[in-house]
C-alpha cells in the first residue's frame, strides 16, 4: 500500500448514529492535524441537528454528495455492517482512506474484497478495534509482554447478560445488531469481534476455532448463546461463552489470562481496573477510558496519513476478527 502524506485530515462521517455522539465523533476535531468538516445521515433533518450541535459546517443525506465532496479527504464509515463494504469501495476507489465501524463487514469474504480494494487502490482502510490503542490494553499489552504472569498458556472469556430492555416486553424492537441480515450475527458477532481482534495483536493469530450458535431465548432472529473453543498459533488456547438470554443473578463480564507464574483478571468492557495475581501476591491497575474512547486511535490513523506514524488496527487486521466469527458461527 503507498504511503499518503497528508497535511490536514478533513473528515467526513457517513452514519452519524449514537456511536458518533461521543465515543468518536468529536475526537475528529480535538486531535492535532484533524478536523471533522462534514457528516451525512439519510435523514437529512438527524444530519441537520449532528452538525447544528457538533459544530460540523457542513451536513448531507446522500452518500455520494459527502464522498464527492472535495473539501472532505478522509471518510470514517459508521453504518451497520450490511452497507460497509459498499461505502468503503466507493470511497477507496474516490482517493479517499477508509476508517470504518467495527465489525468490519458482515463476514470475511465481504472483509475480503474491503482489503483487496485497498491494495489495488493503494488507498489505506483502517477498522475502529480501539482497544489496540486505549491506555487500559496498553497496559495490558505491556503486563504480557513482559511476563508479567510468566508464559501465557491459556485464555477464558465470558459474557452473560440479560435481555437487552428493547428486546422483551409486549413490543420488542431488537435493534440492528440481533438483525443477521444488516449485522451479520448477532450481540456475540457485535462483542466478541472487540475480543478476538485484541487478543489476536497481543497473543498472536489464532489458528482454528470451533463453536456452537444457538438462539434460546426466541426474541430475535440471531444467535443469543455461543461456546467456542480456539487456539492460537502461538500454542495458546482459549474457550469462550457468551449468553445474551441469561437471568439477572447470572450476569457476569470478565476474561482471564492463565499464566506459568500466575493470572491476569480484565474486562473488555467498561470495568476498568485490571487484576495480576502471582505468588508475590495480588496487584491491581486502575485505568479508566477517556471521554471519547476511539481518539487514541484516531491519533495513530492521523499520524498515518501525515506520515509520522503507524495506525494498529488496518483492514488487513480486521479481516482476522471476522474470519474467527465465521469458524465459530459458520
Amino acid at each position: 500500500m503507498n504511503r499518503i502524506n497528508m497535511d490536514i485530515i478533513r473528515w467526513g462521517i457517513i452514519g452519524c448514529g449514537d456511536v458518533t455522539e461521543k465515543k468518536s465523533g468529536p475526537a475528529f476535531s480535538k486531535v492535532p492535524h484533524s478536523e471533522l468538516v462534514a457528516v451525512m445521515r439519510r435523514d437529512a433533518a438527524k444530519a441537520a441537528d449532528y452538525a447544528q450541535r457538533h459544530g460540523v459546517p457542513k451536513w448531507y443525506d446522500q452518500v455520494d454528495d459527502l464522498i464527492n465532496d472535495p473539501d472532505v479527504n478522509a471518510i470514517y464509515i459508521a453504518t451497520p455492517p450490511d452497507v460497509h463494504k459498499e461505502y468503503t469501495l466507493k470511497a477507496l476507489r474516490a482517493g479517499k482512506p477508509v476508517y470504518v465501524e467495527k465489525p468490519m463487514a458482515r463476514n470475511a469474504a465481504e472483509c475480503e474484497d474491503m482489503v483487496q480494494a485497498s491494495r489495488d487502490t493503494g488507498v489505506p482502510l483502517f477498522v475502529a478495534y480501539y482497544r489496540r490503542s486505549l491506555p487500559y490494553f496498553v497496559k495490558l499489552k505491556e503486563l504480557i509482554d513482559t511476563q508479567a504472569i510468566g508464559e501465557i498458556r491459556q485464555v477464558h472469556i465470558t459474557i452473560h447478560k440479560t435481555p437487552y430492555p428493547e428486546e422483551v416486553g409486549e413490543s420488542p424492537q431488537p435493534g440492528w445488531r440481533v438483525q443477521p441480515e444488516l449485522s451479520g450475527g448477532g450481540h456475540f458477532h457485535d462483542l466478541a469481534s472487540h475480543q478476538f481482534d485484541y487478543l489476536e495483536y497481543v497473543l498472536g493469530p489464532i489458528q482454528q476455532a470451533k463453536g456452537i450458535a444457538r438462539n434460546q431465548a426466541g426474541l430475535y432472529a440471531a444467535d443469543d448463546v455461543v461456546q467456542a473453543v480456539f487456539a492460537f498459533e502461538s500454542g495458546v488456547v482459549g474457550s469462550g461463552s457468551w449468553c445474551f438470554a441469561t437471568n439477572g443473578v447470572e450476569q457476569k463480564e470478565e476474561a482471564v489470562l492463565l499464566g506459568t507464574l500466575g493470572k491476569i483478571t480484565f474486562s473488555f468492557f467498561e470495568r476498568f481496573t485490571i487484576s495480576v495475581e502471582t505468588e508475590a501476591g495480588t496487584e491491581e491497575f486502575l485505568l479508566p477510558y477517556p471521554p471519547h474512547v476511539q481518539q487514541p486511535l484516531i491519533e495513530t490513523i492521523v499520524a498515518e496519513l501525515r506520515g509520522e506514524g503507524r495506525c494498529p488496527s488496518t483492514g488487513e487486521t480486521g479481516l482476522r476478527a471476522n474470519r474467527v466469527l465465521d469458524w465459530i458461527t459458520g
